[in-house]
């Protein structure tokens, strides 16, 4: 003969706290998701997660180099010439300030503190010899001071 332990009700109840459990046993093991970057031309827009952020501390400075040159950019999104490139940054980010860097070499001296930004598409495809280039890859640097504390990657891809 056997006994049941539990009634029906019982056994709903227990089985609903433990998925409830088990649900914020694996949101706790979850990385906070990184602040996001945004590219927009006309109606086509793409959003990235950092290629190289430390939860805001600054980016050790051996790590520097390699994330913006080696890393290349997962998400592309295409651009005639005399498009308007729009450029979206977290609040977290203007608040610390951020620059665009073309192709791994720094493009603005001081940084950007406004959450969004308008430049024309022909400024980003022409080379340092004068000639136009099919693609670039633009990184979106945020600063902390003298301190770079994220950076993320998009390339953009010319269109006639």
């Amino acid at each position: 003969m056997t006994v049941a332990f539990f009634s029906g009700k019982g056994r709903r109840i227990g089985v609903a706290l433990g998925a409830v459990s088990a649900g914020l046993l694996v949101l706790s093991a979850c990385d906070k998701p990184t602040p996001l970057a945004t590219v927009t031309v006309g109606d086509k827009s793409v959003g990235v997660e950092a290629a190289c952020y430390n939860d805001g501390d600054p980016i050790k400075e051996s790590l520097i180099q390699g994330c913006l040159n080696d890393k290349k950019a997962e998400h592309s999104i295409k651009v005639a010439m005399d498009d308007k490139v729009r450029f979206g940054v977290d609040p977290e980010i203007a608040d610390n300030g951020w620059t665009l860097f073309i192709n791994g070499q720094q493009a603005e001296q001081e940084p950007y503190k406004k959450t969004y930004r308008s430049i024309p598409g022909s400024a980003f495809f022409s080379s340092q010899t004068g000639e136009t280039t099919s693609k670039t890859q633009i990184s979106i640097v945020e600063t902390k001071g003298k301190k770079l504390t994220g950076i993320w990657h998009f390339q953009l891809k010319k269109t006639d």
